[in-house]
């Protein structure tokens, strides 16, 4: 093999492995979810996204999950890094966000779980604020310090209770999850 060959093969290969390494941002229903988001020295990459219906034909909100590269998507809810970011095509008050983080992880984890986390769901539930269409709440999680809320990139506080990061992230990757076609969508499969 001649000379130039060789050299043209080796920049052809190292061109397809840089630009495999930089996946492209997503895109659903107009909404545009980067391929990654670093938090503090991690960085979490994309891993799935979706669209939430409310009955059937309503299109509620679309939401991405954001996990470390080397992260099984089966153990989302073990103590890994992770992030929700969901944008919204409604209007929602607190008051609903409080009731349906209640009931959402009321029907995914035990009562006495749900007894133990209670006051971690609580702190999580004032940090709550009205959101209008084009919002977005994102819900980061990291082993070494808790569940933080924030809304259109502006932290509103963070939890630091462990089981309440499993617990809330559950509500959509849960066993009993709010869709299941999401859940399915947001773990890439």
């Amino acid at each position: 093999m001649s000379f130039r060959r060789v050299r043209a093969t080796f920049i052809a290969i190292a061109l397809s492995v840089g630009t495999a390494a930089v996946a492209p941002a997503a895109q659903i229903e107009g909404v545009r979810f980067e391929p990654s988001v670093t938090i503090g020295s991690r960085t979490l990459g994309l891993n799935g996204y979706g669209l939430l219906r409310y009955k059937v034909l309503l299109k509620a909100y679309v939401a991405a999950l954001y996990l470390e590269r080397d992260t099984d998507p089966a153990e989302v809810l073990g103590d890994v890094p992770k992030r929700l970011e969901i944008e919204y095509f409604w209007g929602i008050s607190a008051a609903d966000f409080v009731s349906a983080t209640n009931d959402r992880i009321a029907a995914n984890v035990s009562q006495a779980e749900l007894a133990a986390i209670r006051p971690a769901i609580d702190r999580l539930n004032t940090l709550y604020r009205d959101v209008k269409p084009g919002d977005r709440y994102a819900l980061t999680y990291l082993p070494e310090v808790g569940t933080e809320l924030s809304l259109n990139g502006v932290p509103l506080g963070t939890v630091a209770e462990r089981d309440l990061g499993r617990a809330v992230f559950s509500i959509w990757l849960g066993n009993a999850p709010l869709d299941t076609d999401l859940k399915t969508a947001l773990l890439g499969r």
